[in-house]
């Protein structure tokens, strides 16, 4: 397929909505970054694409696109759905723009998010992305990055959504993840300090037999 999409390309061949859908979303994650910048963003109006198991470079490029090719449609109620497929890039000042319009997104979709930019949200605006939908996000709670981003937020704040979220940091308290490293034993340190311990020595014998040598 990688093959066959690059001779097509390489002829001079037009990556337009035709091309898309033949292409399709089995294999649109096999186009390379100049590939997608020459994408114009019209031809996304006739293409049907699902971007899951893409690149993040491949979905915020193409992101970019949907926004403009659908910029017609921002204030209308059909623009949720035709920028749903692409939302994988789309920045946190998007997506707070997103919940002021009573979109009711999938906790699934959320789940998809760019993560920087679902990090980037506070708890009462995935409740507005959310909606009808809110109370769903208590079975996602322990699945990342839904947990991850429990983790960043006040438990307070997570207590105004009245759906039962815990895990958020405690008034006066902060999370911190530390790296685990194993202690090293006395008996495995004392190798290295007999070696410290002994290098001068080393160094000197090396020194002199250079000299005689």
């Amino acid at each position: 397929a990688s093959t066959i999409i690059r001779r097509y390309i390489d002829l001079g061949n037009p990556l337009n909505g035709t091309a898309l859908n033949a292409i399709g979303t089995r294999y649109v994650c096999l186009l390379n970054e100049t590939d997608l910048n020459m994408i114009d963003p019209n031809s996304l109006k006739l293409a049907s694409l699902s971007l899951s198991a893409c690149s993040q470079t491949t979905k915020d490029i193409l992101y970019v696109k949907a926004k403009r090719a659908f910029s017609d449609q921002h204030n209308t109620p059909a623009y949720y759905q035709l920028i749903l497929p692409y939302l994988g890039g789309a920045p946190g000042v998007d997506l707070r723009a997103l919940s002021k319009d009573n979109v009711n997104m999938n906790v699934s979709t959320l789940a998809e998010l760019r993560r920087d930019a679902l990090m980037s949200l506070t708890p009462s605006e995935v409740r507005d992305l959310l909606g009808k939908n809110l109370a769903d996000l208590k079975k996602w709670q322990y699945k990342p990055p839904i947990w991850d981003w429990i983790q960043m937020q006040k438990q307070s704040e997570l207590d105004k959504l009245q759906i039962g979220l815990t895990g958020g940091t405690q008034e006066g308290y902060i999370n911190i993840v530390t790296p685990k490293f194993q202690t090293p034993s006395s008996a495995s340190l004392g190798p290295v300090a007999m070696t410290l311990h002994l290098l001068p020595a080393l160094l000197t014998s090396f020194l002199i037999m250079s000299v005689l040598s």
